[in-house]
């Protein structure tokens, strides 16, 4: 009963990033812009976790923090995507390696690495001590307040995008902008939004990493963004399903992880959450229709 619960408790700690920034491409891309750039945004989340948790000794104004930094990078790529109508794969490529260099640069600044930072806090748990002494790393998963903040959002997300108006016009522009925009719609408005949204979740989400590690360490992402495209894509571009496709990526990194010493080779077991993405990919990519408009920047003068 202990390892199974130890093995549900390390397949959820490492969805949580996944799942935060899986649901925030749901939203861009359903505004109809892609975003490669969570990577980037992640990075620039953790290191704004870390530099205001150091400042502050508050894991919350650390978390204010990473929103912060993740609205703020997401915003430029909406500037460069909505309103210059750039090539959204081109500049969330670019930021990706921007977000690389200004992490490196800040960490040399301020922490005198250019690798890592100094130890900060993380999140208390919301449980007592009683349960956490009986459960141990189950628990101290389980209460953590970003795994309780991040199962909100997701059922949070499914029922906006889905229940509501502000959904409904947002799937709109990444549908058929042109509708939207006779119904006097600002597309760049909503799409601005999509974006915004998906830079303030995939900041969450490198708060939890640089929170669960007390640190930021250069390049600690370590390409999750991509993988939480990917989730999304096996998703069908939901909220619900994005997440259950990030706990089966979950649970495969935390198989290769529990088998680590039993025999495999080791080269197996490092591909094994790529090769479940791969699988997951082929076997639901055919069936999984991305917004019409998805990719396409809106002109207004040539509508």
């Amino acid at each position: 009963m202990n390892e199974t619960l130890l093995f549900v408790a390390a397949a959820l700690r490492i969805s949580v990033p996944y799942a935060l920034a899986a649901l925030g491409s749901t939203f861009s891309e359903r505004s109809g812009v892609i975003n490669i750039a969570l990577e980037g945004i992640m990075l620039n989340g953790a290191l704004g976790y870390v530099l205001g948790a150091w400042a502050s000794h508050s894991p919350w104004i650390g978390l204010l923090c990473a929103i912060a930094a993740g609205a703020a990078t997401a915003w430029l790529h909406a500037e460069v995507t909505v309103r210059l109508r750039a090539d959204q794969i081109t500049s969330g490529l670019g930021i990706n390696l921007f977000a690389a260099g200004l992490t490196r640069f800040v960490l040399h600044a301020v922490f005198h690495s250019s690798s890592n930072s100094e130890r900060v806090v993380g999140f208390p748990s919301l449980l007592g001590p009683d349960v956490l002494a009986k459960l141990g790393t189950f628990a101290s998963v389980v209460g953590s307040p970003l795994v309780v903040l991040a199962v909100a959002l997701v059922v949070v997300g499914q029922l906006v995008l889905f229940r509501t108006v502000f959904g409904l016009r947002l799937r709109a522009m990444g549908e058929h902008p042109e509708a939207g925009a006779t119904l006097g719609l600002s597309v760049a408005r909503y799409r601005y939004a999509g974006v915004v949204i998906s830079g303030v979740l995939a900041g969450i989400a490198g708060a939890w990493l640089a929170s669960e590690q007390h640190s930021f360490t250069d390049g600690m992402t370590g390409g999750r963004g991509y993988i939480a495209i990917a989730a999304m894509i096996v998703g069908k571009w939901t909220p619900a399903g994005a997440a259950a496709a990030c706990l089966l990526f979950g649970a495969a990194e935390a198989l290769q992880i529990a088998l680590q010493g039993s025999g495999f080779p080791s080269e197996i077991l490092q591909m094994l959450p790529y090769l479940v993405t791969m699988l997951a990919l082929a076997g639901f990519i055919g069936r999984s229709i991305p917004p019409k408009s998805l990719g396409t920047p809106y002109d207004a003068e040539k509508a």
